[in-house]
């Protein structure tokens, strides 16, 4: 008799497991992806645990998280990373292989690329929000767009509900007499309206976030959310005092060598360098108020109930800066950085908390890239939908650490404003195969 028992209890135990867990998978779940701009694989401490830049709400999202280690942008560059993330599907299928200037064919230098390179994320692509819309998402975009010139072209011509700081420029506008250009107020953003002069723009868009989750913990509507900062695009801006407490700790770093040389493809004679240690004041100052912003809005969906049916997505759209424009970071040990093929211009942060079902605190070695966020989120909501070129990490995210077999393919066939060569590569396994498209 006891023995019955001991197996009925046994069965019941497994059948409540087993609801709790589909119950789980099942949940109408919410969205959101923060993308930082510029930002290097190494430049958070749950990467690089010797980081000069401090990030411990980073270090905390990743003990909840699934960390890929091995993940990937699309491009080099922001524009072309951006559509990949938005559309799951590869930007040189469009032309759109650089980043979209203001105006078509604005000056460029040489290109290798077949036709014309597009400067707009056509219209007729479907986005996320487009794709959720549906099933009854609503959705929010917040911060960079940088995907056409035109207003047509905007994040609410392409599905979402709303849209505060979206628009053509890639980078900050805002102009304040005593700070500096960049990122004080007055902002001079068509899509925000400037808050108090001096505001800073990476928390104003924080703010902005807050807000908008806060009305939607109101709806029984699920949401997407896309917080995209300006940070830590050029030009580099940080509240001063901040600024200061970073000099000190540089200066008590002693190093003697902060940039080794890097090999220049340019037809001119000037050395180009690359950082190879991190001690940027400022940009480390923007990381740090980067981070602490991360931290607030995390715990607004912790404080309004959300957190436990979000997904959380974090990643940057590119390498970090390392070979110009002040070279404000360091990738190393990766080579290169933003605008190059080489490992420190596509591998970038990847972290997913995905409440109850990812298996959080692990690291993931598969190669993903920013192709995948789509497909997952259309796997999880059981949306069907036409050829993408990404790949969905639900196995992943639930403890699959199986190395993708698939190839992750990159062309950029352009000379960068950092420095970089014309060239595709693909990434197959241990093995990564770089073409330089000046001559093969």
């Amino acid at each position: 008799m006891i023995e019955k028992i001991s197996q009925i209890l046994l069965v019941t135990w497994i059948i409540i497991l087993g609801t709790s867990s589909s119950y789980a998978e099942n949940k109408k779940w919410n969205f959101l992806i923060i993308v930082v701009d510029d930002l290097g694989q190494m430049d958070i401490s749950p990467n690089n645990p010797e980081t000069f830049y401090q990030t411990p709400n980073l270090e905390k999202l990743a003990s909840q998280s699934v960390r890929f280690s091995q993940n990937y942008s699309a491009s080099p560059v922001c524009s072309p990373a951006r559509l990949a993330l938005m559309t799951g599907r590869y930007p040189a299928r469009l032309n759109a292989t650089d980043w979209f200037h203001m105006e078509e064919g604005q000056g460029r230098a040489k290109t290798y690329v077949w036709g014309k390179d597009i400067q707009h994320m056509p219209i007729s692509e479907v986005t996320l929000a487009e794709a959720l819309k549906p099933k009854g998402y609503k959705s929010a975009f917040i911060g960079k767009w940088h995907l056409g010139h035109d207003e047509k072209f905007w994040p609410e011509h392409q599905g979402f509900d709303i849209n505060i700081g979206g628009f053509w420029r890639g980078s900050p506008r805002g102009f304040n007499e005593e700070l500096g250009e960049g990122y004080f107020a007055p902002h001079n953003n068509p899509r925000m309206k400037d808050g108090a002069d001096g505001e800073y723009l990476t928390e104003r868009l924080s703010n902005e976030a807050i807000n908008i989750i806060n009305n939607f913990s109101r709806s029984d509507n699920p949401f997407l959310m896309v917080l995209s900062y300006y940070t830590v695009h050029v030009p580099l801006n940080a509240p001063k005092d901040t600024i200061n407490k970073y000099d000190e700790i540089a200066e008590n770093k002693n190093l003697t060598r902060l940039f080794t040389e890097e090999e220049q493809v340019w037809p001119t004679e000037e050395i180009r360098t690359v950082r190879i240690n991190q001690t940027h004041s400022t940009y480390a100052a923007m990381v740090e108020h980067m981070d602490a912003n991360i931290g607030r809005v995390l715990n607004k969906l912790e404080t309004t109930g959300l957190s436990e049916n979000t997904i959380v997505f974090f990643t940057s759209d590119n390498g970090g800066l390392s070979t110009s424009e002040g070279s404000p970071t360091s990738n190393f040990p990766f080579r290169g950085g933003k605008g190059w093929v080489y490992e420190g211009g596509i591998r970038v942060p990847f972290l997913v908390r995905w409440p109850d079902v990812g298996k959080a605190r692990i690291e993931n070695s598969s190669v993903v890239t920013g192709l995948d966020i789509f497909p997952t989120i259309m796997e999880i909501t059981g949306i069907e939908t036409g050829t993408l070129d990404g790949n969905s990490i639900v196995s992943k995210l639930k403890g699959n650490t199986q190395l993708t077999e698939k190839p992750a393919f990159w062309h950029y066939p352009h000379y960068s404003n950092q420095g970089g060569m014309p060239a595709s590569a693909v990434r197959l396994g241990d093995y990564k195969y770089i073409l330089r498209l000046e001559d093969g």
